[in-house]
């Protein structure tokens, strides 16, 4: 991986993720070339001032994890009353997604390639986000390997200052030991309600849309779990 596709980071002794050295095509290199300009934002820019980054004031919604962009591009060109910001670290991805925005006319996008814990601290104001949404994380599965869960207690309290009061937290994934794990966190954290009545997982809501990978996992009979839970 080259230097100038390197995600930003500041240094500390857990991340939620590993670097991984994934090939990057060479239309994903152009597209950083010719879309970064674009649709790249640098946590050492310092706070993000929606209306100058976008054009204009709207609900802002904040995606941590979007993988190969598809579903939140997809987000972005059905919800235009909506901006959206997306942080990944994985370069692939990044490329992949504002390749495709540049080439669908997307204006409602904005994307980081940072460590999102740095991004939420550094450069999102308190109360402005009106959803903020984590889909299949990495489970890091092996029990030795779970502090590097991104859904912790400290985190989710990091967030709750992040939204808008009201603002929603959309967790989905499809490992159903890090679904309770989410659960369990979520039920015991401070300024929270679970958006369903019953205090149990949601149904998908419309506006997420279901990804290759997840219909791929129901066609093996594979579960889905999403929690949506409002700051009060």
């Amino acid at each position: 991986m080259t230097e100038e596709f390197r995600p930003e980071y500041k240094k500390k002794s857990i991340r939620s993720f590993v670097i991984r050295a994934g090939r990057m095509t060479d239309g994903q290199k152009k597209a950083f070339e010719r879309y970064w300009p674009v649709y790249g934002l640098s946590l050492f820019s310092g706070p993000i001032e929606p209306r100058e980054a976008f054009g204009r004031e709207a609900p802002l919604v904040l995606e941590i994890g979007f993988g190969m962009g598809d579903s939140l591009r997809t987000m972005a060109e059905q919800e235009t009353d909506k901006d959206f910001i997306g942080i990944e670290v994985h370069p692939p991805g990044v490329g992949r997604l504002i390749h495709t925005a540049g080439e669908a006319g997307v204006t409602n996008l904005k994307v980081y390639m940072a460590d999102a814990t740095d991004v939420l601290s550094d450069c999102i104001a308190d109360n402005s986000l009106t959803r903020l949404q984590i889909y299949f994380p990495d489970p890091w599965h092996k029990k030795k390997h779970n502090k590097r869960r991104i859904v912790q207690p400290e985190f989710v309290q990091h967030i709750l200052r992040k939204l808008k009061p009201g603002g929603v937290l959309h967790l989905a994934t499809d490992w159903e030991n890090y679904a309770e794990h989410m659960k369990e966190v979520m039920d015991a954290a401070e300024g929270y309600s679970n958006t369903q009545a019953d205090g149990g997982y949601s149904p998908r809501p419309d506006y997420r849309p279901i990804t290759k990978f997840e219909k791929r996992g129901e066609r093996l009979g594979h579960g889905v779990w999403d929690l949506v839970y409002a700051k009060r």
